[in-house]
């Protein structure tokens, strides 16, 4: 299928689950998807790029690894997403490599991220966390610092500061996210 072909059946994706799923599955059964779907889901300024997390990010939900290859693409890529519809799905991936990197158990995620990706992680968690992005990408970066904090040691003090600022005037769900980062920061 030709990145053409794939950018064609983008367009009839919507925002349901099912619609969602049925194009991962089909990324699923072809590794080599994987690319084309990065390319159309960084072009930045297309809103048919939304939908390319999307598929993005149920794949990576299904197979983690398939994300792998293109890890440098992925990372380097992240700080230029604006579309909050993009940048929601990215925020999870992040969160699904970051949690799978710091797994008790070996993995391929552990060999797969080098110290530059999770350098590029944390500086598009920090700027999701302090700029206007909703909650769930700000949610999914709580999370993933609260991890990264392991390896840059100076990532705790700097979360604490911020989750303590935005506290009052976030929603019930940052605010639950919030309360649970905090008390591990304890």
């Amino acid at each position: 299928m030709t990145k053409t072909e794939l950018y064609e059946l983008l367009d009839y994706v919507n925002h349901s689950r099912e619609k969602r799923m049925e194009m991962a599955r089909m990324v699923l059964s072809n590794s080599e998807l994987v690319q084309p779907l990065f390319e159309i889901g960084f072009d930045v300024d297309n809103p048919i790029s939304s939908k390319a997390c999307w598929i993005l990010e149920f794949t990576a939900r299904e197979k983690l690894a398939y994300i792998f290859p293109h890890l440098d693409v992925f990372t380097t890529g992240l700080g230029i997403v604006h579309f909050d519809s993009s940048i929601r799905p990215l925020a999870k991936i992040c969160e699904l490599l970051v949690v799978s990197y710091y797994s008790k158990e070996k993995n391929t995620t552990q060999k797969a991220l080098t110290r530059v990706h999770l350098e590029s992680i944390t500086e598009a968690c920090f700027d999701w966390l302090i700029g206007d992005s909703k909650v769930a990408p700000k949610a999914y970066a709580m999370t993933s610092l609260l991890l990264l904090g392991q390896t840059f040691d100076w990532i705790h003090p700097e979360l604490k500061i911020i989750v303590e600022q935005h506290y009052a005037t976030g929603s019930a769900a940052y605010k639950a996210r919030a309360r649970m980062v905090l008390a591990k920061l304890k």
